[in-house]
């Protein structure tokens, strides 16, 4: 009966624990923002796990984000420069004068904050499995994106 009852509470917490992004444990503790970094305004649904996950991600990662749900994310899409379907994600950022769409790295976003280059900004277009938000700290299996007004992209990382 004890082993059962052990058996029962490990199940019991794995359930819990899997509740959480991946990324999160009981310990942790909540981040503070770096006042240095620019604060990030991030349109998304109500309803967008992924999305919720990729906030908490910014925020971890010492981003002050602003989280906006939005019925039609796609209009601030359209508003900022993104027109493009191919270019498109879940959710849309604005931060310092670029849009930032999807499951973006923090890494490359603070590298296009560094650099400054002339864009628009970044994408990683549809929803990588393997990426932040989604179902890994670590990018893999996927390219981000900068692109321009024209629609026009170029790689600006590879995993």
């Amino acid at each position: 009966m004890k082993n059962s009852m052990g058996l029962i509470l490990l199940l019991s917490f794995a359930v819990v624990a899997g509740s959480y992004p991946i990324y999160k444990t009981f310990f942790d503790k909540p981040s503070t923002p770096d006042k240095s970094k620019p604060v990030i305004t991030v349109y998304k649904s109500e309803t967008c796990g992924c999305c919720k996950d990729w906030v908490s991600y910014l925020e971890d990662e010492g981003f002050a984000v602003n989280a906006i749900n939005h019925d039609n994310v796609d209009l601030i899409k359209t508003e900022n420069g993104l027109t493009d379907s191919s270019l498109k994600s879940c959710h849309t950022a604005l931060v310092d004068g670029y849009v930032i769409e999807g499951h973006v790295p923090v890494s490359d976003i603070e590298r296009l904050l560094a650099e400054k280059p002339n864009a628009v900004g970044l994408t990683a277009p549809g929803m990588p499995m393997m990426s932040p938000g989604m179902a890994s700290l670590e990018p893999k299996d996927y390219d981000v994106l900068l692109f321009q007004k024209d629609g026009k992209s170029t790689v600006y990382s590879s995993y």
